[in-house]
């Protein structure tokens, strides 16, 4: 394993449950592979941009359209995103549960990742991922007991996940 891509999605930073899960999982991963180099990506210190119009125009291959308003279109931030994932030998992602389910920053990093036609394919028997698989660390902190709330983020991610391609999905709260 040569380099971890570790997702941080909580506004609590460094001082969030899932963040400390998720060092505790990379250092695991530290002490397997002491040469590992990890590239960090946090979500709340770096926000994402929502697709914009050249995003949408690009899936539905059509020209045009405006960029995002901090500059850089939405597609070249996917283009990127998409680039550091495939580079990747291992996934780690901390977040929170919101309102039951995954924080709007983490959202907009699938959006950016999930694309058709680049990390997954629409086909007659369903969409089918072209990344290859390799290990998803899911470190997921939630407030209240976890029988007692619904939980629609550890099976959105069981669900969005395996469309592109990753499928060994191990979940640590």
């Amino acid at each position: 394993m040569k380099k971890i891509l570790h997702i941080t999605a909580s506004a609590r930073g460094e001082e969030s449950v899932s963040y400390l899960l998720s060092q505790q999982t990379i250092a695991q991963l530290r002490a397997q592979y002491p040469d590992a180099r990890v590239l960090r990506r946090d979500l709340w210190a770096e926000p994402l941009p929502h697709v914009d119009s050249l995003y949408s125009n690009a899936l539905a291959r059509k020209e045009g359209g405006a960029p995002h308003a901090q500059g850089r279109s939405s597609l070249a931030w996917s283009d990127l995103l998409i680039e550091e994932l495939k580079a990747a030998d291992a996934l780690v992602i901390a977040t929170p549960m919101h309102n039951f389910t995954l924080p709007s920053s983490l959202k907009a990093w699938l959006d950016h990742v999930v694309r058709i036609g680049v990390t997954f394919n629409s086909t007659p028997e369903g969409k089918i991922g072209t990344l290859a698989d390799r290990p998803v660390y899911i470190a997921i902190s939630r407030g209240g007991a976890r029988e007692r709330q619904p939980d629609f983020l550890e099976p959105y991610l069981r669900a969005i996940l395996p469309t592109i391609g990753l499928k060994d999905l191990r979940f640590v709260d």
